[in-house]
């Protein structure tokens, strides 16, 4: 990477992930529900580290309330296909910010609007990205564009 000055500095710390291996792949099904569902900007975060609550936050954008809701049901039925169902649902009532507690994981589905204005990926740029399958990565694109 260059600075403004044009000088060569170290790009950020790669850091290996400390989530659970059931934690990436409840992520992983997560993040491709979603996409389906045509969510938009979906990143998780391993905060494993930081947190001892969870190892992973999934986070992901929906333009108005109904997607909201129709991003959280597939989630939740790819997740029950697992074996998994959430021990927490908050938000669903409102529709523009559902937070699902898969224990292992935490799922954030947020309206646009809210997500711009909480940022949570702000709180949360330190900590190792997990890696989305292509898919997926494609769907953040297309809701970046």
């Amino acid at each position: 990477m260059l600075d403004p000055d044009g000088r060569t500095r170290p790009g950020p710390k790669l850091r290996a992930l400390t989530a659970s291996p059931r934690a990436v792949e409840l992520a992983i099904a997560a993040a491709e529900a979603a996409a389906d569902k045509l969510a938009e900007d979906i990143l998780a975060f391993d905060v494993s580290d930081q947190l001892f609550i969870t190892d992973i936050f999934l986070l992901c954008s929906a333009s108005n309330d109904r997607q909201v809701k129709a991003v959280v049901d597939e989630i939740q039925h790819r997740l029950k296909g697992l074996g998994e169902r959430p021990v927490r649902r908050e938000g669903e009532r409102e529709g523009r910010w559902v937070l699902l507690d898969y224990a292992e994981i935490v799922v954030h589905v947020q309206h646009a609007e809210d997500r711009m204005y909480y940022s949570l990926e702000r709180l949360w740029k330190d900590c190792p990205s997990v890696e989305l399958p292509e898919a997926v990565r494609m769907g953040r694109m297309r809701g970046s564009a």
